[in-house]
């Protein structure tokens, strides 16, 4: 790729085109705003909407109710994010309850995953002894294999085409990684990631039911089955630089996802970045094979050295970069980079916290996890069966949160006892076979996964006051996720480390234009709210800097 000989200068603030310009105000964007900033370079921050956030944001659904707009967790952030950025200082304050997942079926049971091994061993000794002396076992796989994924994840990916001293030093490190894990873990990394994730937990548990609430994460967000190749991966790289373990993990914001960005933006701006919302960039301009800067639907135009992009890969090169400088075979692949959205968010508000006869007198307590509506690994199967032939599934599977009862801010101002549950519902693809997404079709979905929710949670459908459906198209058209895919890019092994988004520009170097960034989820490591794709990309934008500047 046609980008080590990018000349980045640090310029005198407020003199001369930027240093770089990120284009996205979502986490990604603004954690790699605040690291280039803290560098040393003169950067600025590009957001369409009024807000920053993206997809990690708090909306408005109600007078004095607050709900996450889509993404309602942030366990899997970066650790290392959260320390250099000092975001507690700029006022992230997290939470996570002692439950990770609450699992209830139809028949009154439920599986209850806790953040203690020990705990949840011991609960599912009543339903198997053989998933109780098999989840320890599990979990410490888990933990294993993510441990070395982590490591894979924080090093940008080797350059294929001219690998240099820094990609060997990396690869030895990653060599003692994998030694570390010892022969039996080291096999089996090379053994499972491939594997359906129907496959891998079938080896570890009796229980259907079991089976189903541990095997969500491996399809969760994703245009895929539990029977689909490669998904157990995609909850190993879930477990990557956490403490998620078998369970995953459930960590809140206090005020919700927005008050992420909030401490973001904070960070970013007290580390010199600019940001600027409402500015919509239309274009990527370049000349003679360099970047050159961007132009607003304003039609005002930005010099920058650097162009820095938070948004997916695909929406970059087709919709941003001139055809001409990306060139007919790249236009292509990125045109066919795998965006295919099943995701469609359905955000409550409730008169009172529901009852699910499942979780008994500890319903409190219970509730304060993720809610996971996955009745077994035949059912999750069928339900993205219905989506693989363009149409939403009847049956959905759900994961529920009611962040309320752990942040009562969300719903300070509305009436006592007033509950907001926020909804991650799938499969509802992108293109439907028969029409189009409408306010009428998606009132239907919102019926089913009411229906779906009534099965766990006998009359919660009348403790509805307010109600938020968001399909698909809505993500695409709100937070410019193309196809509606809340990762930017589907996460399977051809979408994977070398991979994302294509082989050839899976360092952060993207387009083959000198200069030209990728920040987003659909970057290595890939997708969540982690930070790892914006820190990343943040390292290798400035390592170029000082070694051109």
């Amino acid at each position: 790729m046609a980008t080590t000989d990018a000349t980045l200068t640090t310029s005198a603030r407020g003199a001369g085109p930027w240093d770089a310009a990120v284009i996205g105000g979502g986490h990604n964007g603004l954690i790699t705003a605040a690291y280039l900033a803290r560098g040393g370079l003169r950067t600025l921050v590009l957001e369409r909407r009024d807000r920053v956030g993206g997809a990690a944001d708090t909306s408005e659904l109600g007078p004095g109710i607050r709900v996450p707009t889509l993404a309602h967790t942030v366990g899997r952030l970066r650790p290392s994010v959260q320390r250099d950025l000092d975001l507690k200082r700029h006022g992230l304050s997290l939470m996570a309850p002692d439950v990770r997942v609450f699992a209830p079926s139809p028949d009154g049971s439920a599986v209850t995953l806790w953040d203690d091994v020990a705990r949840t061993a011991d609960g599912l000794r009543a339903r198997s002894v053989g998933d109780a002396e098999g989840y320890p076992r599990f979990d410490r796989l888990v933990r294993s294999i993510g441990r070395f994924l982590d490591e894979l994840g924080k090093a940008a990916p080797p350059d294929v085409r001219a690998p240099g001293i820094g990609d060997a030093l990396t690869g030895l490190k990653l060599g003692r990684t994998f030694r570390s894990l010892g022969r039996e873990d080291s096999r089996s990394i090379l053994r499972v990631l491939p594997m359906a994730i129907a496959d891998l937990v079938a080896e570890a548990f009796e229980t259907d039911a079991v089976r189903a609430a541990v095997a969500w994460r491996g399809v969760r967000y994703c245009a895929v089955g539990p029977w689909s190749a490669g998904t157990a991966a995609v909850l190993l790289m879930d477990s990557a630089g956490n403490d998620g373990g078998a369970a995953g993990e459930t960590v809140f914001a206090r005020g919700g996802p927005g008050a992420l960005a909030a401490a973001l933006a904070s960070a970013a701006r007290a580390a010199g970045a600019e940001i600027r919302i409402g500015a919509e960039v239309t274009a990527i301009t370049s000349k003679d094979g360099r970047v050159s800067g961007v132009v607003l639907a304003s039609g005002e135009e930005i010099a920058a050295t650097a162009v820095v992009s938070g948004i997916d890969p695909k929406r970059t090169l087709v919709g941003l970069v001139d055809p001409v400088a990306l060139g007919p075979s790249l236009g292509w692949r990125a045109g066919n980079i795998r965006t295919p959205g099943v995701v469609a968010k359905v955000n409550l508000a409730l008169k009172k916290l529901p009852v699910f006869p499942a979780a008994g007198e500890d319903g409190m307590r219970l509730l304060r996890g993720r809610i996971v509506v996955a009745p077994g690994i035949d059912a999750m199967e069928r339900a993205f069966d219905a989506s693989k032939y363009g149409a939403a599934s009847a049956s959905p599977i759900l994961e529920a949160t009611i962040p309320s009862l752990t942040d009562p801010l969300l719903v300070e101002g509305a009436k006592a006892g007033t509950h907001v549950m926020s909804v991650i519902a799938q499969y509802a693809p992108y293109a439907l076979r028969d029409g189009d997404w409408s306010t009428t079709t998606a009132d239907a979905f919102g019926d089913t996964v009411i229906r779906t929710l009534e099965d766990v949670a006998p009359g919660i459908g009348k403790l509805v006051t307010h109600r938020q459906v968001l399909t698909p198209v809505d993500l695409e058209r709100d937070f410019g996720l193309t196809g509606g895919h809340p990762l930017h890019a589907d996460p399977g092994l051809d979408q994977f480390y070398l991979w994302r988004p294509l082989l050839g520009h899976a360092r952060y170097r993207i387009g083959g234009i000198a200069g030209l960034y990728l920040c987003g989820s659909g970057g290595h490591p890939g997708g969540g709210v982690t930070g790892g794709p914006g820190q990343n990309a943040a390292r290798e934008v400035l390592g170029d800097a000082r070694k051109h500047g």
